[in-house]
């Protein structure tokens, strides 16, 4: 079926009410600093994606496909290929920074997951898709599907123009105009670049066709449509990890949509989880899900503590207090921000009547409160390390502080895989 497309799709967020549909591998990445491997995490677009609509209350279905050897537990079970293995990114940094204060990244694919076909896709309509693939695996056959069954499809580039080295698999880019998905952007909503991915395209040509939007790291993002652009501005954050920035940021974004913004407003929550996912390595803890596991937490954290209770009693009451404020802030960043949202909404819909293509890409009155007040909502904990200021005995100053931090982190993270506790399914159960 060929929908009409003299009124294009991608501006009426106020459609965007129920369910999406995200496409896209989960994958296992591995992160190496100077040659040392410092993480392994549950990696892939759709997995950063998912925990920010998770976090926005934005309900969905998600294809995905992995292999035996998937390691994790995730919201939504991927199909499982048995012939097949988990897609595998390494990831390499160095410490030098260039003049932009972006970290030097070599990425390889190590193992890809078969691709996602157009028949692996449920056959019914979503109100909004998202195509989010990282390592090949969405064909432009699978995109017209999703342009088939989705009222409008958010699409990041780096699923249109990778390429991968047939040696070391390390990650190329090809044209836009040369990737073979080109002539499907007029029927595009969105579709998300980070700066260095916009050099590949040439967006005055592709805004005549969807709406463009190009992330700037620190610097926030820049929303290009046919009739004029918005400079958004960033959120402050202490970068340490920038893997899936820009799939947090495009998940915060299409949730903004979703619960009725403006886009300029929509790309401010964009950037808001974009600065939150930075800030720590891996997937970021925006579940609002959580909040009901905290008593785990707090009983695994406690077993992990044990041994610091015994060698430092006079510190541990002050430690335990400290990182229970800590697990407080995260678990309820999500719902501040979704008050916000809320409010931000109500405050548009009270002084405009009209939702029409020219509204929704206006800058509306209050931007900038909104800008201060999602700034409000986003509590970073401040670290023990940071508010603690005392030296335990026999340790280099702050060590055991930061150990400890470090392993609450670590229990974070295995607490956050438990949540989710649905079973992988085979490809012959496909959502």
């Amino acid at each position: 079926m060929v929908r009409d497309l003299k009124e294009p799709e991608m501006v009426q967020p106020n459609l965007l009410s129920r369910r999406g549909l995200i496409v896209g591998n989960y994958c296992h990445d591995v992160l190496f600093r100077d040659g040392v491997v410092v993480a392994e995490t549950l990696g892939g677009a759709a997995s950063f994606i998912s925990a920010v609509l998770d976090g926005m209350s934005v309900a969905y279905s998600l294809v995905s496909k992995v292999g035996p050897d998937f390691a994790y537990t995730t919201g939504r079970s991927p199909m499982v290929i048995p012939t097949s293995r988990t897609t595998l990114f390494h990831a390499h940094f160095d410490w030098g920074m260039d003049r932009d204060g972006h970290r030097d990244r070599v990425l390889k694919r190590v193992s890809a997951c078969d691709p996602i076909l157009p028949s692996d896709l449920p056959e019914t309509r979503f109100d909004f898709g998202m195509a989010v693939g990282v390592g090949g695996e969405i064909s432009p056959e699978t995109l017209e599907q999703m342009l088939e069954i989705c009222n409008v499809v958010f699409v990041d580039i780096q699923a249109l123009i990778r390429e991968f080295d047939s040696v070391d698999g390390t990650v190329r880019h090809v044209g836009l105009k040369e990737s073979g998905f080109f002539h499907l952007l007029p029927r595009v909503g969105f579709l998300k670049a980070s700066a260095e991915e916009a050099v590949f395209m040439d967006v005055e040509e592709v805004r005549k066709y969807c709406c463009v939007v190009v992330t700037h790291g620190k610097d926030g993002c820049t929303v290009y449509w046919k009739d004029g652009e918005w400079e958004i501005a960033p959120f402050a954050a202490n970068q340490v990890d920038p893997t899936g920035a820009g799939d947090s940021f495009l998940g915060g974004f299409a949730a903004g949509l979703v619960r009725g913004l403006a886009v300029p407003d929509a790309a401010l929550i964009g950037n808001l989880f974009g600065s939150l996912t930075v800030g720590q390595i891996g997937l970021p803890a925006f579940d609002s899900k959580l909040l009901q596991k905290l008593h785990v937490l707090h009983l695994s954290y406690w077993q992990n503590l044990r041994f610091f209770y015994l060698s430092y009693q006079p510190y541990f009451l002050f430690v335990l207090f400290m990182v229970t404020r800590e697990m407080s802030a995260i678990c309820s960043i999500n719902m501040r921000v979704k008050d916000e949202v809320q409010r931000r909404k109500m405050q548009c819909i009270s002084c405009n009547e009209r939702r029409d293509e020219e509204l929704r890409f206006t800058n509306l009155a209050g931007h900038e409160q909104f800008h201060a007040s999602l700034d409000g909502a986003k509590l970073i904990p401040t670290s023990v390390v940071q508010e603690c200021g005392w030296d335990l005995p026999s340790s280099p100053p702050g060590a055991v502080e930061q150990a400890i931090l470090s392993q609450y982190t670590g229990e974070l993270k295995l607490v956050l895989n438990s949540i989710h506790e649905d079973n992988i399914q085979t490809v012959e159960g496909k959502q």
